[in-house]
Parts: structure tokens; sequence; C-alpha cells
């Protein structure tokens, strides 16, 4: 049974989802929460254990992870969510797990057509996409959900 895992990476708020390849259904999707106020090494620590214990449970055969996102007026946003990512790429390579990272945009326009798509639009393609009930929330798990589906669809990943 091939599943993907989609991350939408963060210290504080980790977006995942864990979808079957053949069946497009959603296994588990939700969102890895840190302890605000402890250090850095604790926070990636627990981030760590979450996943090891999500990839195990669900066998995960791919890591589909947004790419880092960086803007001048939030450097330390962008340092934050490095440390976040190197701790999932090294959860997955630990493992010997395929790993696919694609930006922001690339995921937005392959899902919406548009790759400045609001978090709004993307929820509700995700809904529409995978057939859900409700718009997932927040926002950081329709997210993860749409880098699997890009993982999925055979998209372009960003290449280094």
């Amino acid at each position: 049974m091939a599943r993907t895992l989609g991350i939408d990476p963060s210290l504080d708020r980790t977006g995942y989802a864990v979808i079957d390849d053949a069946t497009r259904r959603v296994i588990e999707a939700g969102v890895l929460r840190t302890t605000p106020r402890t250090t850095l090494p604790a926070r990636l620590a627990e981030l760590a254990d979450a996943l090891d214990e999500l990839i195990d449970e669900h066998t995960v055969h791919r890591v589909a992870v947004e790419d880092l996102f960086t803007h001048y007026k939030h450097p330390r946003t962008a340092i934050l969510m490095g440390h976040a990512r190197g701790v999932i790429l090294l959860a997955a390579a630990r493992r010997g797990i395929a790993i696919e990272e694609f930006s922001a945009t690339r995921v937005k326009k392959a899902l919406t057509g548009n790759g400045h798509a609001s978090k709004l639009q993307v929820q509700r393609a995700i809904t529409a996409t995978l057939g859900l009930s409700r718009i997932p929330e927040p926002p950081d798990v329709a997210d993860a959900m749409a880098v699997a589906l890009c993982a999925m669809n055979g998209e372009q990943a960003a290449r280094r």
C-alpha cells in the first residue's frame, strides 16, 4: 500500500496529511505542534518524535514537503522554518524514504491554476479535489494535502 506524507513545515504548527496513492483517500491529517517558550532544540526534538511516530504508524513511502519560503520582512520565520524542514528531511532520509520538495507557488499553481492563490482558494480546491465533506482546518492541513497531491500527480519538484 503506497502512501504519501505531505508536509507544510513550521516550527509552531506543521501541517501534515497521509494520503493513499491508489484511492486518493486521506488516511490521517492534522497539525504537529511544538511547545511554545521552550528551547529550539527541545522543540525540534518534539517535532522529530512526532514525525517518527507518524511515519512508522502509516508506512509512508514518500514524503512531499513544501520548500523554504523566505520574505525579507520576516527573516527569523524563514530561519525557524529551515530548522523544522531539516528535521523533516532527516526523519525521511534516515528511513530511506523518497523526498520531494515543492515551492508554494508551484503547489498553488498545480492545484488552482494560480501560483498566488489565497489560503481559502487552496482549501476550497483541496475540498473539491479530494471530495472532502468540509474544508480542512487550519490552512496548514490543506497545504500539506496539496503538496502531497503534487507528488502523487508527478508534478515537477523543486530542483537544487
